[in-house]
């Protein structure tokens, strides 16, 4: 069976990829994302796994699934970081959660996974014990909500690879992706006994501090995604789903595979873990 690339974590909802009325608001037309979408179907991109941070993006990332019911494949969840990535971010709070959870409940038949959820100990994010608390508090709700609807979860993991995994064990996780994930290959391979995935981003090539990580765990383990419109090949410039390929051809190069049997073979574990994403 033919698959085409699937990108595992986007967030498509994101006010970067809005459309703006160009003529009355003399903005320019970054936000294009007719445009986007056909570069991201030109790039041979067939399902988006579109995940929120906070529970404003809800409704719009449930209107792009009705616009393009065949390419975005909605999650819901709740962040550990809140207030965007502006001066105002802040630690999640477990009340941010108190909307959210009607929500999953509401649309749990359109969901494909619970994300972004997960921890972010990243000292200037979190930086008291109140704040890690709080974090794994909410973490811990959204894995149950997780498990009473029969849903897998999309995962970030920042300063926090190690906890983050031995919370989901120990919460009998078995479905998780593990996105743009950074930490040690010998705690990478304790997800992979748990049967969790992993995703890297285009950012990945910018370096080879991956290398290594890449490298240990088992392309069976491994999905592909791009974090638009972050995590880019360049910094300063948006980032977008059909870059996918930059981060495809980079994880063949450094397994020394093709192209073509890394796309097929995250593509499958892609639909493996989302199985609800998969059209075929």
């Amino acid at each position: 069976m033919e698959y085409g690339f699937v990108d595992c974590h986007c967030h498509i909802s994101a006010r970067e990829f809005e459309e703006v009325d160009t003529e009355h608001n003399n903005t320019t037309t970054q936000h294009d994302l007719e445009d986007v979408i056909q570069r991201t179907t030109e790039a041979g991109v067939e399902t988006l796994v579109a995940v929120t941070e906070e529970v404003g993006e809800f409704a719009r990332v449930l209107q792009l699934q009705e616009r393009y019911p065949h390419l975005v494949a909605p999650c819901l969840g709740i962040h550990p970081l809140q207030g965007g990535g502006g001066p105002g971010q802040r630690s999640v709070k477990p009340q941010d959660l108190d909307a959210a959870l009607p929500q999953f409940h509401q649309h749990r038949e359109r969901l494909v996974a619970i994300g972004e959820i997960g921890l972010d100990f990243t000292p200037w994010c979190a930086p008291t014990q109140q704040d890690r608390d709080d974090q794994m508090n909410v973490f811990i709700k959204q894995l149950n909500v997780a498990k009473e609807l029969d849903l897998p979860v999309n995962v970030h993991s920042r300063s926090a690879a190690k906890v983050t995994i031995e919370t989901m064990r120990e919460q009998g996780i078995s479905r998780a992706l593990l996105h743009n994930f950074a930490g040690k290959p010998s705690v990478a391979l304790e997800g992979v006994k748990a049967g969790f995935f992993f995703s890297f981003p285009p950012a990945v090539c910018r370096n080879q501090q991956r290398d290594k990580l890449i490298q240990q765990i088992p392309l069976e383990h491994i999905c592909l995604e791009t974090d638009s419109p972050a995590l880019g090949l360049d910094k300063q410039v948006r980032n977008e789903p059909s870059n996918i390929a930059l981060s495809c051809r980079y994880i063949a190069n450094v397994k020394g595979l093709s192209p073509q049997t890394v796309q097929l073979v995250a593509a499958q574990n892609a639909y493996r873990l989302f199985p609800k994403a998969n059209r075929h």
